[in-house]
């Protein structure tokens, strides 16, 4: 990037602090309140009929230079995850089995064009199915880092390679199915069957995604038929340059590189297993690619300093993303200790209160997707929103379902472009794309999928969506 580009670049970092002193300031004028918090079923709710103001708590400058702090530490799970991811990426590049193992599909592609049109929408269309069936989000870090080089070896760029697993996964989380950790637990907090009114909820996952792929795929085009129209062309650039993805002739795989690859792959199969049959979190998935990252260090023929430096050098060159991701999760410090989270939802759940059915469902996937700037968590957010969004819902005409649907859609559809999420940061900072850049990328996307997510509450209501 050239230096009168870099003073006009207001970095990623930077703009989140922004925005968390923008949070402070607004503990000064919010007024405070609460919700009193029950226990039911093991899971922390939120009691509807208990709001009530409180002092407030204004946030000062101290509380402003201490929330990153205390965000690192509600973040560390994640952050951790980041830092693990860091360092097993950076050892399987050591061994060279992953750069040469791109170099060989891309080679592939390449020689069968037939097949490269199918490259985007396969690709999408399976972590469309994860992110709508289990859930996947965090889990798509570790793709950004495989997709990116291989998209930049086809012919297109970074965003590409961002977008196919993030994007496509989002899409998927959007038009949840059988999402344990968003519409399943919303629908139980709702008193719903569990996975109930699926049948509306396919519909929304196949527009979802087929206008996620399409979205990608026009980009795509343009891009590969003019590489200096992206963005991130002089990131790509330096990118190419210095893994030398673009000399496909030294794409030679040897047997230790066929045996690394062939444990890596079969790591995420079994990874996709103990995600959905065993349980596995953050910090499972954190483990297991610590152990993906010794295991191929040491088929890559490398000592066990090398390893430990393996992960010491890539968890460096993760340290901006841990401190974005920290910043991220500071907003939610400022908001909670100020006391202005749930005073806030309160004066959202009066407005809406008052309007038509088809209305105020519509309000209640903004008020979901400005929850979601402060709350990034499906579970938590379902936690906080559906014991006041469901009771509510009750008196405003509208169905339960449909409230369950417009808190999927303002998680699933707004995060992908917040600022103040932790899983966009990080797939931005693993990626080396600013925030700016691909916010002014996904503008009209995001600009479409609002309108199409107010568009698909209105047949609930006319269906008796129930």
């Amino acid at each position: 990037m050239t230096e009168a580009k870099k003073k006009f670049q207001l970095h990623t970092l930077v703009l989140i602090y922004l925005v968390v002193i923008m949070a402070a300031v607004l503990t000064w004028v919010v007024p405070g309140g609460e919700y009193e918090r029950i226990v039911k079923n093991g899971r922390t709710l939120v009691d509807p009929a208990s709001f009530k103001y409180v002092e407030s708590h204004p946030q000062g400058l101290d509380k402003v230079l201490i929330a990153p702090i205390k965000g690192f530490a509600k973040a560390a799970e994640i952050i951790i995850f980041v830092l693990l991811i860091g360092g097993t990426f950076y050892i399987l590049e050591k061994t060279g089995a992953l750069t040469n193992s791109i170099k060989y599909l891309a080679i592939k592609f390449s020689s069968h064009p037939h097949l490269q049109k199918f490259f985007i929408p396969v690709t999408m269309l399976i972590f469309s199915a994860a992110g709508s069936i289990f859930g996947m989000c965090e889990e798509t870090m570790p793709f950004v880092l495989i997709f990116i080089p291989l998209a930049i070896s086809l012919g297109y760029d970074s965003l590409v390679g961002t977008a196919i697993p993030f994007l496509g996964a989002a899409a998927g989380f959007a038009g949840s199915t059988l999402n344990p950790f968003t519409v399943g637990i919303a629908q139980s907090i709702a008193e719903l069957p569990l996975y109930s009114g699926l049948e509306y909820r396919i519909v929304v996952w196949v527009i979802s995604t087929i206008s996620m792929i399409a979205f990608v795929m026009i980009y795509a085009a343009r891009i590969k038929k003019d590489p200096k129209k992206s963005p991130v062309y002089e990131i790509d650039l330096a990118r190419s340059n210095r893994i030398e993805i673009h000399n496909h002739d030294e794409a030679i795989l040897t047997r230790r590189h066929k045996i690394i690859i062939t444990v890596f792959v079969g790591g995420i199969i079994f990874l996709v297993y103990g995600i959905l049959s065993l349980g596995w979190f953050i910090n499972e998935i954190a483990g297991f690619f610590l152990g993906i990252g010794i295991v191929t260090g040491y088929i890559g023929g490398l000592k066990s300093y090398d390893i430990a430096e393996g992960f010491k050098n890539g968890a460096k060159d993760m340290m901006g993303v841990a401190l974005i991701i920290a910043c991220a999760k500071a907003l939610l410090v400022v908001a909670q200790d100020g006391k202005i989270l749930d005073s806030m939802l309160y004066n959202f759940a009066g407005v809406i209160s008052g309007l038509h059915p088809v209305i105020g469902s519509q309000a209640m996937f903004v008020v979901q997707g400005t929850i979601n700037f402060f709350v990034h968590s499906g579970s938590g957010q379902a936690a906080l929103t559906m014991p006041i969004m469901a009771p509510l819902a009750d008196v405003t005409g509208i169905s339960r379902q449909t409230a369950v649907l417009a808190f999927q859609f303002g998680e699933g559809w707004i995060n992908p472009i917040l600022p103040t999420s932790g899983v966009t940061m990080g797939v931005l900072g693993l990626a080396g794309i600013q925030w700016s850049t691909w916010a002014r990328w996904m503008l009209w996307a995001q600009i479409y999928f609002f309108i199409l997510a107010l568009l698909l509450l209105i047949p609930p209501y006319f269906i008796n969506y129930h």
